[in-house]
Formats: structure tokens, C-alpha cells, sequence
């Protein structure tokens, strides 16, 4: 299964509703919609339907989330890695 990328407008937020296997070859895509808003605390992650992510993608999320994005619906598998990864 491929990943998709589906977006949507919530009052000043810019959501970004992912699904299916995110692999890192989806970054460049994300950096590039990324860029396309004013400011990442605008932007939403909604992670509900991923079903798996590669290490690099769980990397970005990481900088993501330090750089103001909000993660959504981020599995609880995700969020141990990420809280790992940080330590």
C-alpha cells in the first residue's frame, strides 16, 4: 500500500491527513506542502489511518513536532518510538 496525502482547512490550521504506509520517499512530498504554508504552528499532522512508517519518517516527525507542527491520531506504537528516539 502506498501513502496518500489528502488536505484539509480547520479554522487557521492546515491539516494534513496521511494514510497508508509512510516511507521516506513521502518527506520530500510533506517538506514541499510544508513550505507552501506561512507558519508550521498552523499545521496539523492527522496520522488516523497510517498504518506503518519507515525510521526516517519517524525521525521527521520528531523535527515536526519540535518545529511546531501538531501530531493527531499519532498510534501509540509512534508516539513510544518517537519518545525513544528523543532520549
Amino acid at each position: 500500500m502506498t501513502f496518500r496525502i489528502e488536505t484539509a482547512a480547520r479554522a487557521r490550521f492546515t491539516v494534513f491527513i496521511l494514510s497508508g504506509r509512510i516511507e521516506k520517499q513521502a518527506i520530500a512530498e510533506l517538506r514541499r506542502l510544508f513550505d507552501l504554508q506561512t507558519n508550521y504552528c498552523d499545521i496539523v499532522l492527522d496520522l488516523k489511518d497510517v498504518g506503518v512508517i519507515d525510521r526516517e519518517v519517524m525521525r521527521f516527525f520528531v523535527r515536526c513536532e519540535a518545529d511546531g507542527v501538531k501530531l493527531e491520531n499519532c498510534a501509540a506504537y509512534i508516539r513510544e518510538w518517537m519518545e525513544r528516539e528523543k532520549d
